[in-house]
């Protein structure tokens, strides 16, 4: 007897064009584990409202994902690739989980202390409520594994909690989800302050390398990144975290180790010849996956219908679980 693949879940917001850091963060990840696991990928773009977003560009950032999810190598005959706001069970079970919520569990989450600073003219309570509802995206599909990066490991401990929580008061009915912690190249920094995650959201166009730049503006940008004093091509982040976060790029777009990279450039006066060196290989790397990119979000009617389809997908499932909850909760059966 075949045994059941256990279930991944992830997502990432409409809020701006994909840097290089979504592909070693996430998309690479995801496209080895679609083929080991049951895998949903959802485009979230309900939690991306918790800062304003000019309407024409969510629809518009929402369908480059849908897009760029498959150009990253997500391949939806395998994954279920939907959008959020079309599974309103997400939303539906986010209230009951709401219901056996904190104050002061939301109040300690520092993305929202992060965020109130940034968005100090729009603190709503959909920013401070963000968790519950990302709670509420994992536990409605039983999701076994989560990848999530650093900054949102304590989201994930609060949906631990919560499956915990409905699950020692009603009776055992969420699994209770665990991290997937990317290893090396899962955190790329700003080319122009290298102590600092590079970010879709930064003015600085130079800081980041986005997945629809091309050629020529990725080898600039890597040309003019900050680097460190010194001259010698050595991994350290504490030290040197202008030449670590290149060669970390250069890690994701060759798969050589760290140490072949220092063996490479050994002996190298100064530090324009690895610029260069990394310059050609982030591009060669990027390239393929604009030019799949642009292709894709050409047929927009093909977006759509595969949005369309995930979604299908994704509300057989949810609405499965949402039912046991209902029931458990003391609602009457609709």
């Amino acid at each position: 007897m075949e045994q059941q693949r256990k279930t991944i879940l992830s997502g990432m917001q409409p809020s701006g064009e994909l840097s290089i850091g979504h592909i070693a963060g996430a998309l690479r990840n995801w496209v080895t584990l679609q083929h080991d696991f049951d895998s949903l990928f959802c485009v979230v773009d309900q939690h991306a409202i918790t800062v304003q977003q000019e309407p024409a560009k969510l629809r518009k950032w929402t369908l480059d994902l849908v897009a760029m999810y498959q150009a990253a190598g997500v391949d939806p005959s395998k994954s279920v690739v939907f959008v959020q706001s079309h599974v309103p069970e997400h939303v539906q079970l986010a209230w009951i989980l709401t219901c056996l919520t904190g104050m002061g569990e939301c109040s300690r989450m520092t993305q929202f202390k992060d965020k109130s600073e940034r968005h100090s003219d729009n603190i709503n309570v959909g920013l401070f409520t963000y968790p519950i509802l990302m709670a509420a995206d994992i536990l409605i599909y039983n999701a076994d594994l989560v990848p999530v990066g650093e900054d949102q490991k304590q989201h994930l401990e609060l949906a631990r909690n919560l499956a915990e929580r409905f699950n020692h008061r009603y009776s055992p009915t969420f699994t209770v989800p665990e991290p997937y912690i990317p290893k090396v190249g899962g955190r790329i920094m700003s080319l122009q302050e290298p102590t600092k995650k590079m970010s879709k959201s930064d003015p600085n166009m130079k800081a980041s390398i986005f997945l629809t730049d091309s050629d020529d503006d990725i080898r600039n940008k890597i040309r003019r990144a900050v680097t460190d004093s010194g001259s010698d091509i050595r991994y350290d982040e504490q030290v040197r975290p202008g030449i670590s976060n290149l060669m970390s790029l250069y890690h994701i777009a060759t798969d050589k180790t760290f140490a072949d990279i220092e063996a490479e450039f050994a002996g190298s006066t100064g530090y324009a010849p690895f610029k260069e060196a990394v310059g050609e290989a982030v591009a060669a790397y990027v390239r393929p996956i604009r030019e799949r990119f642009l292709e894709l979000r050409a047929d927009e009617d093909s977006l759509r219908a595969i949005a369309k389809a995930g979604a299908e997908q994704a509300r057989h499932r949810a609405w499965k679980v949402l039912r046991k909850v209902y029931k458990k909760t003391g609602f009457i059966e609709l």
